[in-house]
């Protein structure tokens, strides 16, 4: 593994192969659900489209953007999820830990319950600004201090928020069950059902902070040697840990807004990131993401076939990687603490 953060053979061997991997995602989303299309007509779909043809129409009206979808929100949660392990500290950090799921849910349940909200385009609006809410409520209660941002605090004051929104949740659907069918596939997370209406207003969003995160990985490269050292270098950590805390509202409030909550691939896959590329960030901010994409894309596949003709929700499928996961991660830090 320490191979690829010194060895630029290695590097762009491994990079090459994830490529092609997530190219293998992509045709594989494109290509299985409930009608198998075979290869030949998705690109015949997306070259020479024929409107009369049952199975263009649902490469063009479905699985194209179903893809696109699952690439954006797998990617996004996955590189959140790195830039906040990097900022905190914490092996365990996740967009979770900042509240953006529970206060993008809360906000969503509170319009639909309160301000008779009842479309997919609000929904998403409101899921956004409260996820922002949210994580800008988590990252001032983090570095209020007069030392600025501290990774215990921002942990601490995000389980709090997190806590705070999910109860205020459970009690506004407890007062209108009626709403609660609106709004469940947002709570189990999903990627079906959503249109291109629904990415392209946040699309900009994610690419700037897709592109401002690809350009952190070496001011996080010397964060990561230690506070004190990259001040001694001239580095304004307090700078950079403001510029993350943002890219990680943007792209885990967006995802949100979108998908819904999707758990786990914030958590999950920085580590397998970390775990090829080393401690590099500049090599392991991309390969996550390109990772979260795969992870994201195959789950979703599997969704469609583990019980079909119905579908899991795509949370759940995260979940089954996720859970064990976080427990292995758990009782390691606990073996290393004792």
């Amino acid at each position: 593994m320490n191979s690829f953060s010194t060895n630029s053979y290695f590097r762009w061997s491994l990079m090459l192969g994830t490529v092609i991997l997530f190219l293998i995602s992509v045709l594989l989303s494109m290509a299985i659900g409930k009608t198998t299309i075979p290869l030949s007509t998705i690109w015949d779909a997306l070259i020479n489209y024929d409107p009369s043809s049952t199975n263009h129409i649902i490469v063009r009206s479905s699985r194209l953007t179903r893809t696109l979808i699952a690439i954006t929100i797998g990617a996004s949660l996955a590189i959140a999820g790195m830039l906040m392990q990097a900022i905190t500290r914490n092996p365990l950090a996740a967009p979770d830990i900042f509240g953006v799921n529970a206060g993008a849910l809360f906000f969503i349940v509170f319009a639909a319950t309160f301000l008779s909200v009842d479309s997919l385009t609000g929904y998403m609006w409101i899921g956004f600004l409260g996820a922002a809410i949210a994580g800008g409520i988590v990252y001032f209660l983090g570095s209020i201090e007069e030392n600025g941002l501290s990774p215990i605090r921002l942990v601490l004051a995000g389980a709090a928020i997190s806590a705070l929104f999910i109860s205020f949740t459970q009690g506004m659907l407890v007062l209108d069950e009626q709403r609660m069918q609106s709004v469940l596939f947002w709570l189990s997370g999903s990627v079906a059902g959503r249109s291109m209406e629904m990415l392209l207003p946040v699309l900009p969003f994610v690419i700037l902070s897709t592109l401002i995160a690809f350009l952190m990985g070496k001011p996080l490269n010397i964060l990561m040697s230690g506070e004190d050292v990259a001040k001694s270098l001239g580095q304004n950590t307090i700078l950079v840990k403001l510029v993350a805390g943002l890219v990680i509202i943007f792209l885990a409030g967006s995802s949100v807004a979108i998908a819904g909550s999707i758990g786990f691939i914030g958590l999950v896959v920085p580590h397998i990131a970390k775990g090829i590329a080393g401690p590099n960030y500049q090599w392991g901010i991309p390969l996550c993401g390109l990772l979260g994409a795969i992870l994201l894309l195959l789950s979703d596949v599997f969704a469609r076939l583990i019980i079909a003709p119905q579908e899991m929700p795509i949370g759940a499928m995260t979940a089954l990687v996720g859970v064990p996961f976080f427990v292995y991660i758990a009782r390691k830090g606990v073996k290393n603490r004792d």
